[in-house]
């Protein structure tokens, strides 16, 4: 019997483009007192909604790609972008010079007694599993994982553990970040973008969520990291890891180069720009939350000459090491930078994503890589993260013919009207679903934000639930079942260096969803039933 091929995300997408059109025939044409699209209304006088003349869709399905890319042309060129950036950081080799540097660190914790009484292994697979949970839910890493599991893999196993526990140490840790995303510009940065609230606003809940998440995702890990350990036949992979049982870790290592005059010159540049920035700017004010509106608040602080002065202790510190801890330094100074800006200088798209291009290049001429070989480098980069940028396109074209055919609010009207009696709870649970399941075949976050955020967040306008509340659903949604959905590219990609197969790693990754899942739904929940910053 031949095997069907599960449609591609392009297929779906399409599919509901000409579902989309179907409705402008069937449904009646409607609209609120005040346009819905995406606009911020007032939640005690929500806009009487009335029928109007409809507008078929026909010749239109053609054109909702085109009109999809203008509508979402800004979050288009962001992505594009950022993934030119960091693929000429990964050539550079400088985040796995970082997660060796880091290891033998930890290594050396087994010589202290209070270590050693807590287990140096637990430690050590708990910090590197932290470290890469803070890559996705800092920069969104998902994609980068791949690259670390050939050096990730040998050394779980020869720390006495498996295959699948190596790929938890990145892959899931980074799922674990990425679903409990603190400043992820993919995922939080688009979706709030869409909805209209303030970039990265309500930090503080998200941060104690991205803490629970972890905690039980990790804690997980760890035991059946300790189960395979303590016998390794235990191990549901036990048959699959001969291969890697016979290959020795130093073959996934990699070369150091020292710093050269150009990494100086990159370090000259950047102190030179940090303290320019730093005469112009002296102190810079920390907004969290919306201080105006009395839900949020103010510090101002030395910022930008702080950075400065700890740019030179930490520029020098790692330029005498390597090339790769220097690029790895200005990754970290990056993302400082980026916090710094857009929590005080109300930065959004298209200062994020300038920030993360320059550092791209910067990193590129600090490993002494030629003009031609840097554009090769984004060229490639941006070529490999393209179909995450079309499928933003083609999404926003599903918004373009249920607008176009006057029908937007007429689903609004019917799904509030369904749902305006179960409460709060229950409603935020529903789209909690709803972002599940859409997850399933959808797997990439940007999409999936551009696709469903803009009836979400006028949505929960209508039901009297925060636009913020209905950014944690796409959110936990969104994350969890990354590392289980066979339409993730990612996963797949993972799966197949690590010689796992897809049926093993469900057998073993389904509890963990549960747990995740469930855990999801009761965070959601403070959301909806108590005051919380941002919210």
């Amino acid at each position: 019997m031949k095997k069907r091929n599960f449609p591609h995300t392009y297929v779906i997408i399409s599919l509901i483009i000409v579902i989309s059109a179907i409705l402008t025939w069937v449904l009646p044409g409607g609209e609120y007192s005040v346009p819905q699209s995406l606009e911020q209304t007032d939640h005690l006088s929500i806009p009487e909604y009335s029928q109007t003349d409809s507008n078929p869709q026909t010749w239109q399905v053609f054109a909702a790609l085109y009109k999809g890319f203008v509508r979402q042309s800004g979050i288009i060129v962001f992505i594009l972008m950022i993934g030119g950036a960091f693929w000429i950081m990964n050539e550079t080799k400088a985040i796995d010079s970082g997660i060796m540097s880091f290891l033998a660190f930890s290594g050396r914790l087994e010589k202290i007694k209070a270590f050693k009484a807590l287990g140096v292994n637990n430690i050590i697979l708990t910090l590197i599993m932290m470290l890469f949970s803070l890559f996705g839910a800092i920069f969104g890493m998902s994609e980068e994982t791949i690259a670390f599991i050939i050096i990730l893999v040998p050394l779980a196993i020869s720390m006495g553990y498996d295959s699948i526990t190596g790929v938890a140490l990145c892959f899931v840790a980074a799922a674990l970040g990425f679903a409990g995303a603190i400043l992820n510009p993919f995922t939080i940065g688009i979706a709030q973008g869409i909805a209209e609230l303030p970039l990265f606003s309500g930090l503080e809940y998200r941060l104690i969520c991205w803490l629970v998440i972890n905690v039980a995702g990790i804690s997980y890990i760890l035991w059946y990291a300790a189960r395979v350990r303590k016998n390794p036949e235990k191990s549901i992979v036990y048959e699959e890891d001969i291969y890697w049982r016979n290959r020795s870790v130093s073959e996934g290592t990699f070369s150091v180069k020292p710093s050269s005059g150009a990494t100086w010159i990159v370090f000259g540049l950047v102190l030179t720009t940090l303290v320019i920035f730093s005469v112009i700017n002296p102190l810079s004010t920390l907004k969290f939350g919306d201080p105006g509106s009395g839900s949020g608040s103010a510090v101002t602080l030395p910022l930008l000459p702080a950075v400065s002065i700890l740019f030179i202790i930490t520029g020098i510190a790692s330029l005498r090491k390597s090339s790769q801890m220097f690029i790895l330094n200005l990754l970290l100074f990056t993302i400082l930078i980026l916090v710094i800006g857009v929590m005080g200088y109300e930065w959004y798209i298209m200062e994020i994503a300038s920030l993360f291009f320059a550092m791209g290049l910067l990193a590129g001429i600090a490993y002494s890589q030629s003009p031609n070989r840097i554009t090769k480098l984004f060229i490639e980069g941006a070529s490999d993260i393209l179909p995450a940028a079309l499928v933003v396109g083609l999404a926003g074209g599903i918004i373009v013919i249920l607008e176009d055919g006057k029908v937007v609010a007429t689903i609004l009207h019917g799904a509030s009207t369904a749902m305006k009696d179960v409460g709060d709870i229950a409603s935020v649970q529903i789209m909690y679903v709803i972002q599940t399941l859409i997850n399933i075949v959808i797997p990439s976050g940007s999409a999936k934000a551009a696709l469903t955020m803009p009836i979400m967040a006028p949505f929960s306008d209508l039901i009297g639930v925060s636009r913020q509340a209905t950014v944690m659903a796409f959110q936990f949604g969104d994350g969890f079942t990354n590392m289980i959905t066979p339409t993730s590219g990612v996963l797949i990609g993972v799966l197949g260096v690590a010689r796992i197969p897809y049926e093993k790693w469900v057998k073993w990754v389904t509890p963990l969803i549960i747990i995740l899942a469930l855990l999801g739904a009761l965070l959601l929940i403070p959301t909806v039933t108590m005051t919380l910053k941002g919210f």
